[in-house]
C-alpha cells in the first residue's frame, strides 16, 4: 500500500492524501483548496491525475479540505464522493459559494492584470463544475459499512466533532493477503465544544493520517471565555464608539459566536448595539446547524428548550442583501460585524477590514487558527502594512485574539483523542495539517505518549507501508 500528501504536508491548507492499494484502487482522502498569498501554482496542479482516482473519502465540509472538489471533477474525477449526510447538505452551499468567489475574484484579478498587460488567470472551476460535483456525493451515517472495491476496502466514519459533519475515516484495506488498518482523523475537534458532542473514540488503527494544527498550544480556560469576549465588546464598542470586526467561518465558528452572544444578552450583559451576520452563507448554515440538533451536546439542547433559540436575540441581524452589507460600511455607530471568511482571504470581511483597518476605534478580533501568510494571519502576527485588494492600508486597528473559540483540539486534546489507541500498534503516525515547527512540537509531545515511529511528510512525498 502506498500513501502520497499532495496537501497540508507541512502546511495547513489543502488537505489531499491519495491512498493506492496493492490492487491499484486509487483512494483520495479530502480535496481542498490551498488558502493564502502564492497558492495559485498549488490548486492548479493536483500532483496526480484527476482521472486515475477511483473514489473521494470526505471528512468534512470546510474549503481546505473541499475546495477543490469540483476542479478534481473539471479535470476528469468520476466519482463516488462519500461524505456524512450533514457534511453533503453543507456542500450544497459551501461549493457553490466557493465557485461563486472563484468566478468574482478572477474576473477582478484579471480586470486588473488587462491593465497591466499580464497573462489572464485561468479560473479553477466555476459553478457547473460544482453542481456536477454535488451529482456525485453519496452520504452515508456515522458507524455505517461501505465498500470501496470488491472485497477490498471496508471504510466508516465517526464523528470527529470538529464542524456538523465532520468525521474521522477508518479504511481496512486489503493488502498482499492481509487487512491494514488506517485513520484519518480529519481535523480534530474540542471535547468540550460549546455546541457538538464529543468527539468519538475510534479503534485501533495500524496507521493514522493525524493533523497538528494546534499542536504547540493550549486554548484559553473555558470558563473565561464569556468574561473575555465581553471585555471586548465593552472595550470596542462601548469605550471606544467603534466597530468590532470578527472574521468567521461561516460554518460552526458564527454559529459559536452567536451562541455566545446569546448567552450574553439573555444575561442582560450584552450592549444594546446592532449585530450584524454579514454572510450569506453563514446564514444558510446556520439553517442547516438547527435541522442537525440531533449532533448538539445536551447544554444546548437544554438552553435551547428553556431560551427557545440560540441563534436569535434582540439587535442581531442576518445580512444576505449586497447594498445592505455595503450600508455598515457607511454607519459611524458602533457594532459588532461577524463576517466570513475566517482567514480573511475573500468574502465580505474583506471589504469591511479594508474600510475600518486605519481607523483607532476599530478592533478586529480573531477567533480561530489563521495561516501565517493569510491576510488574518499576517494582522494577528503584528504586520504593521498590509496589501488588501492590490493596495497598502496602514494596521491602525485593534487587533485582539481570543483563540478558545477555536474548533481545532490543542495538544492535549488532540492526545486526548488518539489516548484509545494502544501506541505501541500504531505502526506509524503521520502529522499532517500544521506548520512544521508546530508539527515539531507535537512529535515530541506524542513520541512522551508512547508513539515513537511518526512521520512529517513533505509536499508530495510518496510512502510505502
Amino acid at each position: 500500500m502506498q500513501l502520497q500528501f499532495h496537501g497540508a504536508a507541512r502546511i495547513v491548507t489543502g488537505s489531499k492524501h491519495l491512498i493506492t492499494t496493492d490492487l491499484g484502487t486509487k483512494i483520495l482522502l479530502d480535496c481542498g483548496l490551498f488558502q493564502g498569498i502564492q497558492t495559485d501554482d498549488l490548486n492548479q496542479n493536483f500532483g496526480f491525475d484527476p482521472r486515475e482516482v477511483d473514489y473521494l473519502v470526505l471528512s468534512h465540509a470546510h474549503i481546505d479540505h473541499s475546495g477543490l472538489i469540483p476542479r478534481l471533477v473539471k479535470q476528469g474525477f468520476k466519482g463516488p464522493i462519500y461524505c456524512t449526510h450533514a457534511t453533503a447538505d453543507l456542500l450544497q452551499i459551501m461549493l457553490m459559494d466557493s465557485a461563486y468567489i472563484q468566478e468574482k475574484d478572477v474576473e477582478r484579478i484579471n480586470k486588473r492584470r488587462r491593465r497591466q498587460g499580464r497573462e489572464q488567470l485561468e479560473m479553477l472551476y466555476d459553478s457547473e463544475d460544482a453542481k456536477r460535483a454535488l451529482d456525485m456525493l453519496k452520504p452515508v451515517r456515522y458507524g455505517q459499512n461501505f465498500q470501496l472495491g470488491k472485497d477490498e476496502t471496508d471504510v466508516f466514519f465517526t464523528d470527529a466533532a470538529h464542524i456538523i459533519g465532520s468525521a474521522a475515516v477508518h479504511l481496512n484495506i486489503k493488502d498482499s493477503g492481509t487487512f491494514k488498518k488506517l485513520t484519518f482523523t480529519g481535523d480534530i475537534g474540542r471535547p468540550e465544544d460549546q455546541i457538538l458532542r464529543k468527539p468519538d473514540t475510534f479503534p485501533q488503527a495500524d496507521f493514522i493520517i493525524c493533523e497538528s494544527t494546534y499542536g504547540d498550544r493550549l486554548h484559553e480556560a473555558q470558563p473565561d471565555l464569556q468574561a473575555h469576549l465581553q471585555r471586548i465588546v465593552h472595550k470596542c464598542c462601548v469605550e471606544d464608539r467603534g466597530k468590532l470586526i470578527i472574521p468567521a467561518f461561516a460554518v460552526d465558528r458564527t454559529q459559536e459566536l452567536i451562541y455566545a452572544l446569546d448567552r450574553l444578552s439573555s444575561a442582560g450583559r450584552l450592549p444594546r448595539i446592532p449585530v450584524y451576520i454579514d454572510s450569506p452563507l453563514a446564514i444558510k448554515a446556520t439553517a442547516i446547524m438547527k435541522a442537525n440538533e440531533q449532533c448538539f451536546n445536551p447544554d444546548i439542547l437544554e438552553y435551547i428548550e428553556r431560551d427557545g433559540d440560540a441563534f436569535a436575540f434582540p439587535y442581531l441581524h442576518y445580512v444576505s442583501d449586497v447594498a445592505d452589507s455595503k450600508a455598515i460600511n457607511d454607519r459611524d455607530e458602533p457594532c459588532i460585524i461577524i463576517s466570513a471568511s475566517g482567514m480573511a482571504e475573500a468574502g465580505r470581511v474583506k471589504h469591511h477590514i479594508k474600510n475600518n483597518i486605519e481607523k483607532p476605534s476599530t478592533t478586529i478580533l480573531f477567533v480561530g487558527y489563521a495561516a501565517r501568510h493569510t491576510l488574518a494571519g499576517q494582522l494577528k502576527y503584528g504586520e504593521k502594512n498590509v496589501r488588501i485588494f492590490g493596495q497598502d492600508y496602514e494596521v491602525r486597528a485593534n487587533i485582539q485574539s481570543l483563540e478558545s473559540f477555536s474548533a481545532h483540539g490543542d495538544y492535549n486534546e488532540m492526545i486526548d483523542f488518539l489516548s484509545c489507541q494502544d501506541a505501541s500498534r500504531v505502526q506509524q503516525l503521520f502529522l499532517v495539517h500544521g506548520e512544521y515547527d508546530t508539527q515539531t512540537a507535537f512529535k515530541l509531545k506524542l513520541q512522551r505518549e508512547g508513539f515513537d515511529r511518526i512521520h512529517i511528510p513533505e509536499m508530495h512525498e510518496r510512502v510505502v507501508v
